[in-house]
């Protein structure tokens, strides 16, 4: 018998069907749909799912049941619900700035469905970067310094950006307080810079958000990807550390940002850090976030600074369900219904995951490189998770996570891919 699900991707699923797609966000975000929908897929369930019209053609690649296709001239909402409606289980991946992704999942909490992805409450905690920050504080977790920076006639307080830099004496960083990932975060290691970033502030923010500032800690950005339960036989709260995974955030001087291109997993000592991390959290309290979500952190000389709490699902599951030895999507329902029991993850391989931008100089469109190129390029190459699609200009980019025993083998792998692109 069939379980019925339904499975929503922002990004991806009409929620910029009215403007256009960032490509970015889009080739993360579609990458984690098309592979979780293969993880439930395996447990025989029925998939429902929504696509954004302008890229139909990637529906030949996505092993759903169900595609309801999303134009400009839809709401995408009105869909969004009657699938809700439709289906027993959902499980939303979704961009938590503008209270998306809360907003998504109390639609699912009103119709009394089994919500898989994380609840309200911890949506609420994690989409405020300025809230994590007080949280670890609380919970005894080096962070870095962070403020919330005051408002001056409507924008950004830029004095009060100034004076913190100056007693910093070091890099800072100003990304909003709802963020996701490398969103909008800006890098300053000058005073001029900021006056040159806070002269064309309407430029380059967004005046209706509110942004943080940030001690900025040069070292190795990385992450954890965690499953938290409550466990029924023991009556207390459990977790899991599925994998620790390095981030490959690089920094443009040029225009002061941070991009986020992906990483790979595991990290090198990763019993080690484990151990660590585990020691650290003996007193913490995760019952906010049942299910799979994701802390962002950075090693420096040995020590751990907590940077966010990712109150979803996040990029890295692309490359950690290649290497662990069980299906993430299989020890998230064992959780749900108090059978996990004592499931051991073990590390088999390795991945690289990331996004590569590409230059295209022929003259096929999307839709006919999918009927001529793209099925013969996936069988060649199964590690490539979103072929090269142009959404917006000439440029290309797609993303893939790579399946092997070690890391040099799959840079091998990734540098196969690249010269044959």
């Amino acid at each position: 018998m069939f379980r019925e699900i339904f499975i929503f991707e922002y990004v991806s699923g009409g929620g910029f069907n009215q403007t256009n797609i960032p490509s970015s966000l889009f080739s993360e975000g579609f990458s984690m749909l098309r592979t979780i929908i293969d993880d439930f897929k395996k447990l025989n369930f029925k998939i429902n799912t929504m696509l954004d019209i302008r890229i139909d053609f990637l529906s030949k690649i996505l092993n759903a049941d169900s595609i309801e296709f999303i134009n400009s001239k839809l709401d995408f909402l009105d869909f969004f619900k009657d699938l809700v409606e439709k289906c027993e289980f959902c499980f939303i991946i979704a961009p938590e700035f503008s209270n998306i992704l809360k907003k998504l999942t109390e639609i699912v909490k009103l119709k009394k469905k089994k919500l898989l992805s994380i609840d309200v409450e911890g949506i609420e905690l994690g989409a405020s970067k300025y809230n994590t920050y007080r949280y670890f504080i609380n919970n005894k977790l080096r962070t870095p310094k962070t403020y919330m920076i005051p408002s001056k006639n409507r924008f950004p307080d830029k004095d009060f950006v100034i004076k913190k830099f100056i007693e910093f004496n070091k890099p800072i960083i100003i990304k909003p307080d709802d963020g996701v990932g490398a969103d909008s975060i800006f890098y300053f290691y000058k005073k001029e810079h900021i006056d040159k970033i806070f002269n064309n502030f309407s430029e380059n923010f967004d005046i209706n958000r509110k942004f943080i500032l940030q001690d900025y800690i040069d070292g190795k950005h990385m992450s954890l990807s965690l499953l938290n339960y409550y466990s029924r036989d023991l009556k207390k709260e459990k977790y899991k550390i599925l994998s620790i995974n390095s981030q490959n955030i690089k920094i443009s001087n040029k225009e002061n940002t941070l991009e986020y291109y992906g990483g790979h997993t595991p990290v090198k000592n990763y019993k080690n850090l484990s151990t660590k991390i585990l020691n650290m959290f003996k007193t913490i309290n995760f019952s906010k976030f049942h299910g799979l979500f994701g802390i962002d952190f950075i090693l420096k000389n040995n020590k751990i600074f907590f940077i966010e709490i990712n109150p979803r699902l996040t990029t890295s599951y692309i490359a950690f369900r290649n290497v662990i030895n069980k299906n993430p999507i299989e020890l998230l329902l064992k959780s749900k219904l108090n059978n996990l029991g004592k499931d051991r993850i073990k590390i088999r391989r390795n991945s690289v995951f990331t996004r590569l931008e590409l230059l295209y100089r022929g003259n096929l469109t999307n839709k006919r490189m999918i009927e001529e190129i793209y099925h013969d390029l996936l069988k060649l190459f199964p590690e490539i998770i979103v072929p090269p699609i142009s959404l917006n200009n000439n440029s290309f980019s797609c993303f893939l996570s790579t399946k092997e025993k070690t890391l040099e083998k799959s840079i091998e792998k990734l540098n196969e891919i690249k010269l044959f692109l």
